[in-house]
């Protein structure tokens, strides 16, 4: 079984050669030029042109490298599964099936199933991990399938971020939503209802935005004696560990995974932002 992912799920260069993923990067276009993200632009580059005030912008995957890949899955006569961005905040997965219709066509017997996550980040890179952990125990093609789509449906996001501009201008959120960016000391909250970016709150202070968030797990995940909690921070390590102790402290989850937000999705967020992922009370692992 071949696996695929791609870029957005923030996962560091490494995990994809180390567990055999197969990685498709978006691109980030930055003063004049384009890059692929993880692979040849870290998301340090990008978080020091923002601070100095670029407005980096991103593309989806190329359907050439689709192309390369499905139809090598075919030839070699191998099963596939792409865990892909959300649909509704990148047009790679309507690419990746527009290209999949299309090696159907020179190749019928293409065994390749694509799931549109609706997540993002670290919610993506959970599932990522946890189908390479079904693949590796055994499970076949549709059986990881079923786990990942049950898992994807069950992932809480939750974002704070410093300024919803950069959301705004990359159309990630309403521009009327934007407003909550520009006043005095509130922290927006953010989280993803069926693959959206949605506001959900504003609260005032730093402190507070901590405490809301936590709040807001608590609601939606129960017990977390069994859940790992992914954390992602752009660019602000200080308030990743800030956030992880209040989180540790209150509901004491089985363990904790966390990453920078990469190229792609930080050229969107900007800096100052913390995201949150776990799978919520309804869902019963595999």
């Amino acid at each position: 079984m071949k696996l695929f992912t791609d870029s957005s799920c923030d996962l560091s260069k490494a995990y994809f050669s180390e567990h055999d993923v197969i990685l498709f990067p978006l691109r980030v276009q930055l003063n004049g030029e384009e890059y692929d993200d993880i692979l040849a632009i870290e998301s340090q580059q990008v978080y020091d042109a923002i601070a100095q005030g670029a407005q980096p912008k991103t593309s989806q995957v190329s359907p050439e490298l689709f192309l390369t890949h499905f139809e090598q899955l075919a030839k070699n006569e191998e099963e596939g599964l792409y865990i892909a961005f959300s649909s509704e905040l990148s047009g790679t997965y309507s690419t990746a099936m527009m290209i999949r219709n299309q090696v159907l066509e020179s190749y019928p017997e293409l065994k390749l199933t694509i799931i549109d996550s609706k997540c993002a980040s670290l919610g993506q890179g959970l599932l990522v991990k946890e189908a390479v952990r079904l693949r590796d125990s055994g499970k076949t093609v549709t059986e990881v399938a079923t786990a990942i789509r049950d898992m994807a449906s069950n992932m809480e996001h939750l974002f704070t971020v410093d300024d919803l501009d950069y959301l705004a201008k990359g159309g990630r959120v309403s521009k009327a939503s934007a407003f909550l960016g520009g006043l005095l000391s509130i922290k927006p909250i953010l989280n993803v209802e069926d693959g959206k970016l949605v506001p959900i709150e504003k609260v005032r202070g730093h402190k507070k935005s901590i405490t809301h968030m936590v709040n807001l797990m608590e609601q939606r995940g129960g017990d977390f004696s069994n859940k790992i909690v992914g954390i992602s921070h752009s660019n602000d390590p200080a308030f990743l560990a800030e956030m992880q102790a209040a989180i540790e402290a209150r509901l004491s989850p089985k363990g904790f995974d966390t990453t920078v937000i990469g190229a792609v999705i930080g050229s969107h967020v900007g800096l100052g932002t913390v995201g949150i992922f776990f799978t919520n009370k309804n869902y019963v692992a595999k």
